[in-house]
């Protein structure tokens, strides 16, 4: 294991939040086009599988498994996250491998995150079990 200290992380955050000041056009264009992608359940299914697969990157092979999808359209999927700059690729002989582009979630996440998270909690009696696991 390296001894070397690991860089410093800038405290602040790659984007403004939406209630600290209004979005361009064309960010809010950039913007629309990843969240209109990740509006298919197979998209975000997709996203999910590449973010959470071992080593942080998935063979496109792994990723059709468990759709009742045919392959193109699988490949049409993972091409609409790759326009969008959700997804990057690389093709290795006859496979292709996928991972998330971070800066684009951290773009996405950072745009509706609150100012200040005590000021700004949510009402966890109103969310969905789910949300409240997360949030918890």
């Amino acid at each position: 294991m390296s001894k070397q200290p690991l860089p410093e992380v800038p405290n602040e955050p790659c984007c403004t939040p939406l209630v600290r000041e209004p979005l361009t056009a064309d960010w809010a264009g950039d913007l629309a086009r990843m969240f209109k992608a990740l509006g298919d359940p197979v998209r975000l299914q997709l996203l999910s599988r590449v973010a959470s697969h071992a080593g942080g990157e998935a063979c496109v092979c792994d990723l059709s498994v468990g759709f009742d999808l045919s392959q193109p359209t699988i490949s049409h999927h993972l091409k609409v996250l790759r326009e969008t700059g959700l997804l990057q690729c690389e093709r290795r002989g006859t496979w292709v491998y996928y991972w998330v582009v971070p800066s684009a979630l951290a773009q996405l996440s950072a745009v509706l995150g609150p100012t200040d998270l005590k000021a700004d909690q949510p009402d966890l009696a109103q969310l969905g079990t789910a949300a409240r696991a997360v949030l918890a």
